[in-house]
C-alpha cells in the first residue's frame, strides 16, 4: 500500500484497531462478490455487484452530507474509503478487476471529498487507479467524471484533476489530440464550480493549485516534443495559462498581495509559450497562438470564452507586482514606451481592455487597477489623423468607451467613478479631432441613462468651445489662410440632430420628466450656448440662425416642452409631499434655461 501523509496515516492506524462497523462488513462483502464475478467472467453479475456497490456509496455520501459536523460520521466516511483503498491496493487483486471498477469508483468516492479530511484518501484511491490502468482509459474516464460534476456545479472536482495531471505525463503518443480533450473539460468544469455558495472542504486554492499542476504536466510533454505536434501544444497550453488566468483573477477571494504567489506561478507560462505583454495587450498574440491550434468548433472555442481577460489581466498583474512581470520575463517600462509611442497599439490595447472593464464577474478593485494602468499611459494626442487606420479600431474603442460608462455611473467607490471619467476623456482624446463628434454622438444615441447623456451633452459643449477658442487663436496670428483652415468636427448641423434627439425623442413626443431632466436641461444649455455663440460670432456653421430651423425648434422643441413643464409645475403646487419637492427641485433650473431659449428664439424671429 502506498503511503499516505501523516494525517490519513494516523487515521489508518485509528481504522485498523477499531472493529468495523456493519457497513463496512456489508461493503467488504459487496467488494470480495465484485471480485469474484469479474474474475469468473461473469458479466451479468459483475455489473450488478459493481451497481450495488456505487448505491451502497451512495447511501453512505447522502447520510454523511446531513452530518457533516458529526464526528463520528466522519470517521465512518474514512473507515469506507479506507476499505476501498486496501482493497484496490492488494497485490493479489485481479487486473481486471481494477480496470472494471476504474469505471464507477472514482466518480462514486469523489462525492465524500466534502467530509473534513478526505481529500487525501480519495486522491489516493483514484491516483491508485491512474497508476494501475491504462493512461488512455482514465482520461476518458477522469474527463467523464469531470462532466458529471460540472452539471452540478461542485467542487469535487479536486481529485480528477490531480488524477489528470498524472495520466496527461503517461500519454505515449497522440498526445495533441489527447490533450485536446482534457483542457475543454477542466476549464468548464472550473468555469462551474461557485466558490461562494460551495461549502464543502475544497476551495479555490486547492482546486486551481492542481489547475497549475496539469499546467506544468502539458509543459513537461511539449518539452519532449518537436515540430508542428511542439507548437500546437505549446499553443494550447497557453490559451489554457490565460483562460486560468482569468478564472482565477475572477474567483479570488484574498488580497491581491496573497494571490501574487500564484499568478507569477503562472505568468512563468507565458514565455514558454511565445507570449509577450505587447502581444497579449494588442490581440496579436491571441490570434497567433489561435491560428496555429486551428479550432474553429463552438464546443472548443467556448472554453476560451475569457482568453482576452486572461491576457489583459496577466499584464495588469505584471503592472500590479514587478515579481510578476519578472516571471514572464517583462518589462513595465518597455510596455508603456511601445503604447505611448504607438498610437495603434494604443487603440488595439483600449479594444483588449474593453473586455476586462465589461466583465460583470470581475471585482471592482482588479476594474481600478486597469483604469490606473490605462491612465499611466501617456500617450501623445492623437499622432496621426489617418480616418482608414481609425476606422478599423472605431467598434472596439466603442466597447471600451461603453464599458468605461458603466463604471462612471455604477462603481460604490467616488475615487473610483472619477478616476474612470478621467480615463473616459482621456480615450475620447486619443481620438482623431475629425471623428470625435461621431463617437460622441453614437455614444449618446446609444444611452438610455438621461444623466450619462447629460454628461456626454457637456461634453460636447466642452469641445466645441475648445474648437471655437484654437480657431480664434489661429484667425488672430495668421497662422493658415482662412481657406486652408480645418473645417470644424462639431461646429456642425449635427449639434441640432443631438439637441432634437433629446428634446424631441425618436419615439415621438416630448421627453419624459422629471426621469429624463438632467439630459434635457444639457440639451437646452447647448443648444442657448451655440444660439448665443453663433448670433454673437455672425456665423452659422450650424444652421442654428436659419428661420426653418428657428421655426421648427420652437414649434417642436420647446413650446411642447413649456406646456409639458408648466402643468408638471402646477400640479405640483397642490402637494406638499417630499415627492413633489423633489420634482419642483429637478425641474426648476430647466424651467430657466428653457424660458431664456423661447426668449432668444423668439427674438430671432422678429
Amino acid at each position: 500500500m502506498e503511503k499516505a501523509d501523516d494525517h490519513c496515516l494516523s487515521k489508518l492506524q485509528l481504522t485498523e484497531r477499531s472493529d468495523a462497523r456493519p457497513s463496512v462488513l456489508r461493503l467488504r462483502e459487496i467488494l470480495a462478490a465484485c471480485a469474484k464475478s469479474i474474475e469468473n467472467g461473469d458479466t451479468r453479475q459483475s455489473e450488478a455487484m459493481v451497481s450495488e456497490l456505487v448505491n451502497c456509496l451512495d447511501s453512505i455520501s447522502e447520510a454523511a452530507e446531513t452530518e457533516l459536523d458529526n464526528g463520528d460520521s466522519e470517521s465512518h466516511v474514512f473507515e469506507v474509503l479506507n476499505e476501498i483503498y486496501q482493497f484496490i491496493s492488494s497485490p493479489l487483486l485481479d487486473q481486471g478487476t481494477i480496470d472494471t471498477l476504474s469505471f464507477d469508483l472514482p466518480k462514486a468516492v469523489s462525492k465524500f471529498v466534502g467530509v473534513d479530511g478526505c481529500l487525501e484518501i480519495v486522491d489516493n484511491i483514484i491516483d491508485r487507479f491512474v497508476t494501475m490502468c491504462s493512461p488512455r482509459d482514465m482520461l476518458s474516464i477522469l474527463c467523464e467524471a469531470l462532466d458529471f460534476q460540472m452539471t452540478k456545479g461542485t467542487n469535487s472536482i479536486a481529485p480528477f484533476l490531480s488524477g489528470l495531471s498524472k495520466v496527461i505525463r503517461s500519454i505515449q503518443r497522440r498526445h495533441f489530440e489527447q490533450i485536446k480533450v482534457v483542457v475543454p473539460v477542466v476549464l468548464n468544469a472550473l468555469k462551474a464550480v461557485d466558490f461562494e455558495t460551495s461549502d464543502e472542504d475544497v476551495k479555490c486554492d486547492t482546486l486551481y493549485g492542481r489547475a497549475m499542476d496539469i499546467a506544468n504536466s502539458i509543459q513537461s510533454v511539449c518539452e519532449k516534443l518537436d515540430g508542428k505536434v511542439h507548437d500546437k501544444l505549446q499553443s494550447l497550453l497557453g490559451l489554457y495559462a490565460l483562460q486560468i488566468m482569468a478564472l482565477f483573477s475572477v474567483n479570488m477571494s484574498h488580497e491581491v498581495s496573497s494571490c501574487l504567489p500564484f499568478v507569477s506561478k503562472l505568468s512563468c507560462f507565458l514565455p514558454f509559450c511565445g507570449l509577450s505583454y505587447v502581444g497579449l495587450i494588442t490581440g496579436s498574440d491571441i490570434d497567433k497562438i489561435s491560428n496555429i491550434i486551428g479550432e474553429d468548433e463552438d464546443d472548443y472555442t467556448a472554453c476560451f470564452s475569457y482568453i482576452k481577460h486572461g491576457a489583459c489581466l496577466s499584464v495588469l498583474w505584471g503592472y500590479l507586482s514587478e515579481e510578476v512581470a519578472q516571471a514572464a520575463e517583462e518589462k513595465m517600462s518597455d510596455l508603456k514606451d511601445e503604447l505611448a509611442t504607438k498610437q495603434t497599439e494604443r487603440w488595439k490595447a483600449i479594444g483588449m481592455f474593453s473586455h476586462m472593464l465589461s466583465f460583470s464577474g470581475l471585482s471592482w478593485k482588479l476594474k481600478k487597477d486597469a483604469i490606473d494602468f490605462l491612465l499611466s499611459i501617456n500617450g501623445s494626442e492623437s499622432f496621426d489623423d489617418d480616418r482608414s487606420d481609425y476606422m478599423l479600431y472605431m467598434p472596439s474603442i466603442f466597447a471600451a468607451l461603453q464599458a468605461v460608462q458603466i463604471i462612471i455611473m455604477y462603481a460604490p467607490d467616488t475615487i473610483l467613478r472619477k478616476n474612470a471619467f478621467g480615463l473616459f476623456k482621456k480615450l475620447l482624446a486619443d481620438i482623431p479631432c475629425s471623428e470625435r463628434f461621431d463617437m460622441l454622438r453614437a455614444l449618446i444615441v446609444n444611452s438610455d441613462s438621461p444623466s450619462m447623456v447629460a454628461l456626454l451633452l457637456d461634453l460636447v459643449k466642452g469641445e466645441m468651445h475648445v474648437e471655437l477658442c484654437r480657431k480664434r487663436v489661429a484667425t488672430d496670428v495668421q497662422q493658415v489662410d482662412a481657406e486652408a483652415r480645418p473645417k470644424p468636427s462639431f461646429w456642425t448641423a449635427g449639434i441640432l440632430e443631438l439637441v432634437e434627439q433629446v428634446l424631441r425623442p425618436p419615439k415621438g413626443g416630448p421627453p419624459v420628466l422629471p426621469e429624463q431632466s438632467d439630459a434635457v436641461l444639457s440639451a437646452l444649455n447647448l443648444y442657448r450656448y451655440v444660439l448665443i455663440t453663433e448670433a454673437t460670432g455672425s456665423t452659422n456653421h450650424t444652421g442654428v440662425l436659419l428661420k426653418s430651423n428657428l421655426q421648427k425648434s420652437y414649434n417642436e422643441w420647446l413650446l411642447p416642452l413649456r406646456i409639458l413643464v408648466t402643468g408638471i409645475m402646477s400640479e405640483n403646487k397642490t402637494d406638499y409631499n417630499q415627492i413633489a419637492v423633489d420634482m419642483e427641485c429637478a425641474l426648476n433650473p430647466v424651467e430657466l434655461v428653457l424660458y431664456r431659449c423661447i426668449e432668444l428664439v423668439e427674438e430671432r424671429l422678429r
